[in-house]
């Protein structure tokens, strides 16, 4: 579990990287209690990956082009699967999810690590503010 103030300190793509981690342990959990006949649990775990999802879903910066428009398509097709699957108790739709969400995780950590900010944090500071300066005083 990460404290309120860890969480504060990480960076909109840590914090994606944690949604989907999250995400992929719901989904795991979820799948243990429908085969333990759990079907509680199982819900439970199940709507906490879809509201994951959407929160990945709503945090999309659609600026970025037509990959966010690809993920958006993305998260809405899984967010079916997963009310399938709750309402089925399927396993097999619930192993579909998974499945898509450890490659978007995987995805997601490679370009992270291969895009690594060699900025130090006052650097990135003194660029934001002359930013903030430059645009007001125009």
């Amino acid at each position: 579990m990460i404290t309120k103030e860890a969480l504060h300190k990480k960076s909109p793509q840590e914090i994606t990287k944690l949604l989907y981690e999250a995400c992929i342990n719901n989904l795991e959990e979820s799948k243990t209690a429908i085969l333990e006949k759990n079907f509680g649990k199982a819900n439970d775990r199940l709507q906490k990956a879809n509201d994951i999802i959407e929160k990945l879903g709503r945090g999309l910066n659609y600026d970025a082009g037509i990959i966010a428009d690809q993920l958006e398509a993305i998260y809405n097709y899984l967010s079916d699967c997963l009310i399938r699957a709750n309402t089925n108790k399927d396993i097999s739709k619930v192993e579909e999810v998974q499945t898509i969400i450890a490659d978007l995780s995987v995805a997601w950590s490679q370009a992270l690590q291969k895009n690594k900010d060699i900025q130090s944090k006052s650097v990135k500071q003194k660029a934001i503010a002359y930013e903030q300066n430059s645009i007001y005083e125009k």
